[in-house]
């Protein structure tokens, strides 16, 4: 490769090098305020799907509200996929889709048929082009989410799941654990007896072997009639923000990579670039050299 083309190789890489640390940069910042607002969200998340779940269970028999029934059989199944509308971010929106699709073929080898909604460009343009067209899309918000958007999206599945539509509701999402380590998370949502806040597994819901004794009023019957859409609008919303704090911790991680990675590359043309003009002097005083000698 001739010098020129190195030299020009090297800007071209410096030009990329600047762009994927200013991008580092930017992730990073924003990172900062999504952590801040996950911080404010879960007290009230976890308090809500907590006093969600010690209603369940104090509640003598489940209320037969529509939004409450379990479906005598599950025959279509709702995942919700939470992703981003941009890319950049390593496997940050792959890895969702694997682990929903891979969910989804499982329940189709089951007989049961499968509906999908999408959060973010990145599902919904690959649904599509898998010719899995989501029933529902949402997109536009993924930077900065409001509650309004999860409320937009958990009103859809209730519905669906009220109208019989659908028999479960299932969420995928990118959990936040850290800039550097993102894991997908499979919660179910609906029906509310097999809902992931039944299990007790959570941070959020630490079982400290403390129980204080509870006196409901109204019943806990009618305390789940009303907590039990709050719970799936708040759900659908952490999950938002999760996804929102991962997708900047892996953008931040991807573009400080392919900066160092540029770095390297740029090493490397420079030595290459460095042994071309070593070569190219060499031969240069060969050439004097021979012609000296030729004259003597």
């Amino acid at each position: 490769m001739a010098q020129r083309d190195v030299k020009n190789r090297i800007a071209s890489v410096k030009n990329i090098e600047k762009i994927t640390r200013a991008m580092e940069m930017v992730a990073a910042a924003r990172l900062r305020r999504a952590e801040q607002r996950i911080a404010a969200l879960r007290p009230y998340a976890g308090a809500i799907r907590r006093m969600t779940r010690q209603a369940a269970e104090a509640a003598e028999n489940i209320p037969s509200l529509p939004i409450l029934s379990e479906h005598e059989s599950e025959r279509t199944i709702a995942i919700v996929l939470v992703t981003r509308d941009r890319g950049l971010a390593g496997a940050f929106n792959s890895q969702i889709l694997r682990a929903g699709l891979r969910a989804g073929a499982e329940h189709e080898e089951q007989g049961r048929s499968v509906v999908y909604y999408a959060a973010g460009r990145r599902g919904v343009s690959t649904l599509r082009f898998r010719k899995k067209d989501p029933v529902g899309e949402y997109v536009g918000f993924t930077d900065r989410p409001a509650y309004a958007n999860a409320r937009d999206i958990a009103d859809d599945v209730m519905t669906a799941y009220v109208d019989g539509q659908v028999d479960r509701v299932e969420i995928f999402y990118n959990g936040y654990v850290s800039a550097l380590t993102q894991e997908v998370r499979r919660e179910t949502l609906l029906p509310l007896q097999q809902a992931t806040i039944l299990e007790a597994s959570e941070g959020d819901d630490e079982d400290t072997g403390h129980h204080a004794l509870v006196e409901y009023e109204p019943d806990p019957e009618e305390i789940l009639r009303r907590l039990v859409p709050d719970y799936v609008e708040i759900s659908i919303f952490r999950a938002l923000l999760e996804s929102t704090a991962s997708e900047h911790g892996a953008r931040m991680t991807a573009m400080r990579n392919a900066s160092e990675n540029a770095g390297e590359l740029i090493e490397d043309l420079t030595l290459e670039m460095n042994r071309a003009r070593q070569a190219e002097i060499t031969q240069e005083i060969m050439e004097v050299v021979a012609g000296a000698e030729s004259l003597t």
